[in-house]
């Protein structure tokens, strides 16, 4: 299902004239097939959950902590050796990623907010983790460049078969026509090897300076990115304004229009840009496009045994819309249908990950309350 926002009139007009139109009414599933479980709470901000060997958490608080859930209790004592974050506006501790290999090298990925208000950026840290603490700490990518705004900072990480790993950027908010150049980071998805450097093959590889770690832009901030091994599929979504959420199929090289094309309108009620058909304009088009904005915040291919009839659809965490958006995919990776769940819970949900038992693990987005929801089959 496509949702688009409907043009504006022709000539001047008042903000109602652009204002946000009705979304269709989505299926919702039935609260009674579900069973919710609170496996933690009293969190601040949970932001991303890896699931170690063994049955363990952990999971990233904003503020600069990273938890462990063990024996399923949250541990009071923060994990050790996480790197000094920039904890401001949407800046803070995000995502952690455990290496392909982790059993073996206990590697982590980390990315979060660097620097200061003059001058932030988003990073990546590669360190070991063992017995709570995160030892050998190394920054690995940086990006490009550094901006003064406590927004946008994407934050998002795949691993790809070869190794490489994507990360999502966003546009620094103010920054936003810097989305249109892949020759900087701002509103893009780079590629680096586990080592930090440009993966070969990136589309811009060949230029110096931060163009060589593109492998898409014209984003706005990417909050969600997903790799489906059995198709070869990768899939982002990412924040637009006032509408103009997006779900993507990523390319390599792929420009996805923003601020040129955009289905939202700036939040206050001025339209960004006239333009609402991306292939119109030479730009690849969205597979969903949410409008009225839901804010996705995560996103994971479901591929657990629990739920038979929902391997291999994507489920999308959404924060201001508190729901669950289920997108069943067919064989070829095309959008199908969609549907929402936990609508009932009234909560902002921020991350959404498939556990090693099957079921949907969510975080829930709160300042001391955020909690950690295990989702199985009724019954």
């Amino acid at each position: 299902m496509i949702r688009i926002a409907a043009p504006a009139a022709a000539g001047l007009c008042l903000a109602a004239c652009i204002a946000e139109p009705e979304a269709p009414e989505l299926a919702e599933i039935d609260p009674a097939t579900y069973a919710v479980e609170v496996v933690a709470g009293g969190l601040a901000h949970p932001w991303d959950i890896a699931f170690l060997p063994g049955g363990d958490m952990l999971v990233t608080e904003r503020p600069g902590r990273l938890r462990v859930i063990s024996g399923g209790v949250l541990q009071d004592e923060p994990v050790s050796g996480v790197p000094e974050v920039y904890a401001e506006g949407q800046g803070g501790l995000l995502e952690i990623m455990l290496a392909p290999d982790f059993a073996d090298s206990r590697i982590v990925y980390i990315s979060y907010a660097s620097g200061d208000a003059e001058a932030n950026a988003t990073s990546v840290m590669k360190a070991r983790y063992e017995d709570g603490a995160l030892t050998g700490g190394e920054v690995i990518f940086t990006s490009s460049p550094a901006k003064d705004t406590t927004t946008h900072f994407g934050g998002r990480m795949a691993v790809l078969p070869d190794s490489s790993i994507v990360l999502t950027l966003g546009d620094g908010f103010a920054y936003r026509e810097q989305a249109q150049l892949a020759t900087n980071h701002l509103g893009t998805i780079v590629r680096f090897t586990p080592g930090g450097a440009p993966a070969p093959g990136n589309p811009f590889i060949d230029q110096d300076g931060p163009a060589a770690f593109v492998w898409s832009y014209g984003h706005r901030n990417v909050q969600g990115i997903v790799f489906d091994a059995q198709s070869g599929l990768l899939y982002a979504h990412e924040h637009g304004p006032e509408g103009g959420d997006e779900l993507n199929l990523i390319e390599r090289g792929g420009n996805y229009g923003w601020p040129i094309v955009t289905g939202g309108v700036d939040y206050n009620g001025a339209r960004i840009s006239p333009y609402t058909d991306h292939e119109a304009h030479g730009f690849i088009a969205p597979m969903i496009e949410w409008t009225p904005s839901i804010a996705p915040g995560g996103m994971t291919l479901y591929d657990g045994a629990l739920f038979e009839d929902w391997r291999g659809d994507l489920f999308v965490s959404a924060l201001s819309e508190r729901a669950i958006h289920r997108i069943d995919l067919d064989a070829s990776g095309a959008v199908q249908s969609e549907e929402v769940m936990l609508t009932e819970r009234g909560q902002r949900f921020r991350q959404i990950a498939t556990g090693p038992d099957g079921a949907l693990y969510v975080l829930t987005d709160g300042g001391g309350d955020g909690e950690v929801l295990r989702i199985t089959p009724a019954g």
